[in-house]
């Protein structure tokens, strides 16, 4: 199991704290997501580096839609305007199907062999 590889790398880039609970289990459900999506035959472990970045990138898209719900994104005062930096969990999302593409099974359905 990558689960501490993974939370580490998510902790890292998020900045979050080393007991953040939320990002720790968005950790374990993504490390789950994408063992099933998994070509029969791979493990995790047959392609940890793009398995432990996909896992951290799909656990913050998560986190960050959460620290982001309901929050302030700009303020303005008079001619003061202050706003935040936004991270994109579409694109967090977006990067871990790319990387997982080689390792990922074909989900797709095709009719096979079907005279007509």
């Amino acid at each position: 199991m990558l689960k501490d590889e993974i939370f580490a790398l998510a902790r890292t880039m998020s900045g979050a704290a080393e007991d953040d609970q939320a990002l720790d289990l968005l950790c374990q459900a993504a490390e789950a997501e994408l063992t099933a999506q998994l070509r029969p035959g791979t493990v995790p472990e047959d392609c940890a580096p793009a398995f432990t970045a996909a896992a951290a990138w799909t656990a913050l898209a998560g986190w960050y839609t959460g620290q982001n719900a309901g929050g302030v994104r700009s303020f303005s005062a008079g001619d003061l305007s202050i706003q935040t930096g936004q991270a994109d969990p579409a694109g967090l999302l977006a990067q871990a199907e790319r990387v997982m593409a080689p390792y990922r099974a074909d989900g797709s359905f095709a009719f096979q062999g079907v005279k007509g």
